[in-house]
């Protein structure tokens, strides 16, 4: 985990957003990683993926899901979509084909029908 330390500083504090950030602390929670190497810049990444790709995740915003078992559903469409049908730039593949599950990309079809075997 990767602690920000926040300057008290009124003046650079805005209605919406926080302090200047001043500092960082790496704090292991899992394991023992080496300390220069903590970083939480894979799971930001994957949020701003998720609120970009899902608007019910941004602020300020009428597409929120009003029951949980609604952002549940969606939340699940969107990571099947991401990781069966999406093929992505870095990887020039889906990333399950990538982790070898499959041979070939989804369509939204089997995505939602499920694949058919023969």
């Amino acid at each position: 985990m990767l602690v920000k330390v926040y300057s008290q500083n009124e003046e650079t504090c805005e209605r919406y957003s926080p302090s200047e950030v001043v500092g960082a602390v790496p704090i292991p929670i899992m394991g023992s990683p080496k300390s220069q190497r903590i970083s939480t810049s894979h799971v930001e990444r994957q949020n701003l993926t998720v609120r970009m790709q899902l608007r019910r995740f941004t602020r300020f915003t009428n597409a929120f899901s009003k029951k949980l078992e609604n952002m549940k559903a969606a939340l699940a469409l969107h990571f099947a979509h991401y990781n069966f049908c999406r093929i992505h730039q870095t990887l020039r593949v889906t990333p399950e084909m990538a982790a070898g599950i499959s041979d070939k990309v989804w369509g939204l079809s089997e995505l939602l029908v499920g694949p058919v075997i023969l």
